[in-house]
């Protein structure tokens, strides 16, 4: 299959749908709701594949700072607008044109925006309806937990183009899939399906597209129902401890464990245990 390419006039961009919220900031390439503890985070330019220009990323950085900050999130659920594409990855247009300093500029924003979802806190659900190419992947592999639809396509075609994995897919993509694995897919710039996606562990589940949102929604729901204090030390002690040794590791969690234990939420979780009800976990 060929690459899809993702390119933009002026008048793509100034008649892109402008976000309607419930709260929270008004931006113009993303839309961003709050309904109940869960934050929907939409790349919205579907006539170019969902591609993520400079624009793009100050708008993703602005929801997941609103999501961060918002004691009432609790998780979040980011896709694509259409059904063709998560996202399709960087804006050619706009990528073509850049110098060597502004594209490292760039890559650093897009890490930098990537580097706030992973260390969120807070779950992020990737909820994949299509292509996740490039930066597509890389933001997919940002996140915790990435459901994806049966056709979907994952790649770091980046090759193609005469360039790199900009936005931390020679990072994350061999923590993911091994080293070996992931090197043949940034090499080779080719793409894969959802099938083997899963099956090399970049995917955690399939589903058809109908039921796309309501499987993420369900995990997100499960999890928000667990110590929201435990869920924010067990992503840190996790994300954290992929960067160290595993004695170094295990020291971490011990650390974390130890916080968590001098938590209000650890004494309600037990008590609620022990009488054989639901707890309810207040974050403290």
């Amino acid at each position: 299959m060929d690459l899809p390419v993702a390119a933009h006039t002026l008048e793509d961009e100034m008649s892109s749908p402008v976000s309607e919220l419930n709260a929270g900031p008004l931006l113009n390439n993303v839309l961003y709701e709050k309904r109940g503890a869960i934050a929907y985070v939409t790349i919205n330019r579907p006539k170019v594949l969902n591609a993520l220009n400079r624009a793009t990323w100050l708008d993703l950085r602005t929801a997941f700072e609103d999501a961060r900050d918002d004691s009432a999130i609790r998780g979040v659920i980011i896709t694509g607008a259409g059904d063709k594409a998560f996202v399709a990855g960087a804006d050619i247009s706009e990528l073509a044109h850049v110098s060597s300093t502004e594209a490292e500029a760039s890559s650093r924003l897009g890490q930098a925006v990537l580097d706030l979802i992973e260390n969120l806190g807070k779950p992020v659900i990737a909820a994949i309806n299509g292509f996740a190419l490039g930066g597509g992947c890389e933001t997919a592999m940002a996140c915790t937990i990435r459901i994806a639809v049966e056709h979907a396509k994952f790649g770091q075609p980046e090759v193609k183009l005469g360039l790199i994995p900009g936005g931390g897919g020679t990072q994350r993509l061999p923590r993911l899939v091994g080293k070996g694995r992931a090197l043949q897919l940034i090499l080779t710039g080719g793409m894969i399906g959802a099938e083997e996606a899963h099956r090399l562990g970049l995917v955690n589940e399939i589903v058809a597209p109908a039921s796309l949102m309501q499987r993420a929604e369900a995990i997100l729901h499960e999890i928000v129902a667990n110590g929201p204090l435990a869920v924010r030390f067990a992503l840190e002690a996790t994300n954290r401890g992929m960067e160290t040794s595993q004695s170094e590791g295990l020291a971490l969690e011990a650390s974390y464990f130890g916080l968590c234990a001098g938590t209000e939420d650890k004494k309600e979780g037990t008590l609620a245990f022990l009488e054989k009800r639901a707890p309810q976990f207040r974050g403290r």
